[in-house]
This record gives C-alpha cells, structure tokens and sequence, in this order.
C-alpha cells in the first residue's frame, strides 16, 4: 500500500506499506530500505561509538528511515547529531508521522541539503564521528552524482572535519574495493566489516568501512 510519493530533481521517492507489514523506502523504482532489516544501521552507528570516546558531536549523512539515528540516541553519551537529508519530503514524512520519528530527540539537528556541501560548511575539527549511507554504495548508485562522496576527495573533507581519534564509517550494499582504497588512502586504518542480513526471504551480505587516523 502506498503511503506517499514525491518528486525532486533527482527523481522519484515512494513509502510503502508491503503486503508482510514492512515500511518500504524505493527511489527511482529501487528499493533503498525497509524497517524489517535494520542490522546494519545498527552496526553503522555501534562501530562508530565504540571508537570514540566522547561522542559529543556525530555527522549523518542520510535519514532514511531513521534507524542509524536512533541507535546512535540510545547512547547517553552522545550531545548532539547533525543530520543532512538531501530529499526534504523524506523530512516531512518523517515529522507527520508517516514514519516513527527520531526528530522530536532536542540532540538533533536536521539539516536539508547535500552532504558533500553540509560537511564542507562544517568547522574543521568540529565532529567525533562522520556516518554515511547516503546511498546504496559505490558500485550500485541510485543517483549517479553521489559517486563523488566514495572517493578520496571527498573522504579528505571528512577527515579534516573530525577532531583527534574521530572515525568515519560508511555503508555500502557491496563489498567495493574502490572505497576501501579510497579509505586506505586518507586514513592510517580501514576495518571492513560484513553484515549478513536476511533481504525479503534472501541471504545477502552488507558493508561497514570504518577508516581512523
């Protein structure tokens, strides 16, 4: 069952209610998420905590459902969260209740424009932590343009934004080999961590890449 549809520059956004009870997010015809399979929101955000030791400020790149969000508020460490969300309806749905809302949280602050331009505008040294799943991962765009955030240059932006023993982590639905150079390439490490998730009834594998310095 649909429950709502809009259109940007970038294309098409549908929430949907499937038939075994899922909230569905599809861009473009693509299947983005679900509130079904949410275990590598989960490690998006752990793997993240648990390299920082005061995680009083943290960056995400992407709501989606709100999943990586909402793992990173049950720590009580955490001060606040700066969210960029690209697609300002997926905003609206979420603040009418057409999703469970992690909004009404005072620790958050939403953000509605392009990643590469909210973490370029942010301080240098003024982050713990930087979490992107913005997309599906390198290899497999729902939107071409966002190819630019998987790449060294990028990564640099976001390496020159975190403060002393701040981590990135990114998401990607596929192991990328071109990612985890990319990571290699600005940061001293790069842990890859597979996540075995269960896709509507199918075995499939999703990608943590945590870089340091």
């Amino acid at each position: 069952m649909e429950l709502a549809r809009a259109t940007s520059e970038r294309g098409e956004l549908v929430l949907r209610r499937r038939e075994d009870g899922a909230l569905e997010l599809r861009v473009n015809g693509v299947f983005v998420m679900d509130d079904q399979e949410t275990s590598s929101e989960a490690l998006l955000a752990s793997a993240a905590l648990a390299s920082v030791r005061h995680p009083d400020r943290v960056l995400v790149g992407g709501l989606g459902l709100g999943y990586t969000v909402r793992a990173l508020l049950a720590d009580e460490r955490l001060g606040e969260v700066v969210v960029a969300e690209i697609e300002p309806d997926l905003v609206a749905w979420m603040r009418a209740g057409l999703v469970p809302s992690v909004l009404d949280d005072p620790r958050v602050a939403v953000v509605v424009g392009d990643v590469r331009t909210v973490v370029a505008d942010l301080p240098d040294a003024s982050v713990d932590a930087i979490l992107l799943d913005v997309d599906n991962g390198p290899d497999f765009l729902v939107y071409n343009e966002n190819s630019a955030i998987y790449t060294s240059g990028f990564l640099t932006t976001c390496d020159a934004k975190l403060r002393p023993g701040g981590v990135l982590t990114v998401w990607s639905s596929s192991a990328s080999p071109a990612l985890e150079s990319a990571v290699k390439t600005v940061f001293s490490t790069c842990d890859v961590k597979p996540v075995p998730v269960q896709l509507q009834g199918r075995d499939e594998l999703y990608y943590v890449y945590q870089g340091s310095s």
